[in-house]
């Protein structure tokens, strides 16, 4: 396992949201490419926030996953198109070594129960993990949303109100940014559709059973001078709490 990312609290320009239940001890693996880059650190800052540490976990690390509380599969590179059992047809920068530690960190997170959040590509890997697929452009098949990347929440996404993501943002629709050109195409095992886009593609997924899971096409890292995003961070983190103390407990299936 890899150092502290050390971003500490005192260097955030945020507050904690009033009514902020620190839970001590949580520790957050953040999954992402070889070199740290600022979404990554705005990602570890956001979970700061609520009191947990994190550490970055680059491709090829051998994580003990058992000794985390959770998982954040962050953005960046395609997932390649062999894992979904088709050849790429776009030119595209991928990281095979980066896919393949992050579908073992998805195993060990699902035996162990620990919540895990993906954003971007990692929702996109959660979806190929269960046994799903990607449409590997979707540019050219917008037709009621823009097709430049968008930094500020100018897409409007519309929400399944009594999913989790739903619950977390309390709204019917938000605004949020988009970066990627791949999206969710056939819908993985255990998963249901919580959000979509103006064009109908899928923007966030939820697990239906098990462990708490949760994959956003947007990036809320960017986004964590709103609340609303920021309380994505919030729900995950308060999951990871709930988790560590049920194996504290001692009340847990899962292997030792």
């Amino acid at each position: 396992m890899s150092t502290s990312d050390g971003y500490p609290d005192r260097n955030a320009s945020l507050s904690p949201d009033p009514g902020v239940n620190e839970a001590p001890g949580l520790t957050i693996g953040i999954s992402g490419p070889s070199r740290r880059s600022l979404p990554h650190r705005l990602i570890a800052l956001a979970l700061h926030l609520y009191g947990a540490r994190t550490f970055y976990i680059s491709p090829g690390s051998h994580t003990d996953v058992s000794l985390l509380d959770g998982i954040v599969l962050s953005g960046g590179s395609h997932v390649h198109p062999q894992l979904y059992g088709e050849q790429p047809r776009v030119t595209a920068s991928y990281d095979q070594q980066r896919d393949e530690t992050d579908w073992q960190l998805l195993a060990q997170a699902e035996v162990y129960g620990l919540p895990v959040l993906g954003i971007c590509r990692g929702a996109q890997l959660i979806n190929v993990f269960r046994g799903g697929s990607l449409c590997q452009n979707v540019t050219p098949l917008r037709v009621h949303t823009r097709h430049r990347p968008l930094l500020l929440p100018l897409q409007t996404v519309r929400l399944v109100q009594t999913s989790r993501l739903g619950r977390l943002m309390a709204a019917r629709s938000i605004g949020a940014n988009r970066i990627h050109s791949q999206a969710i195409r056939l819908l993985g095992r255990h998963l249901q559709v919580v959000a979509l886009d103006n064009d109908l593609f899928v923007q966030a997924v939820e697990n239906t059973r098990g462990q708490w899971l949760l994959g956003v096409q947007w990036h809320p890292e960017y986004l964590l001078y709103h609340r609303g995003h920021r309380r994505i961070f919030h729900g995950f983190v308060q999951a990871a709490s709930a988790r560590k103390r049920i194996r504290l407990a001692g009340d847990d299936a899962t292997p030792p």
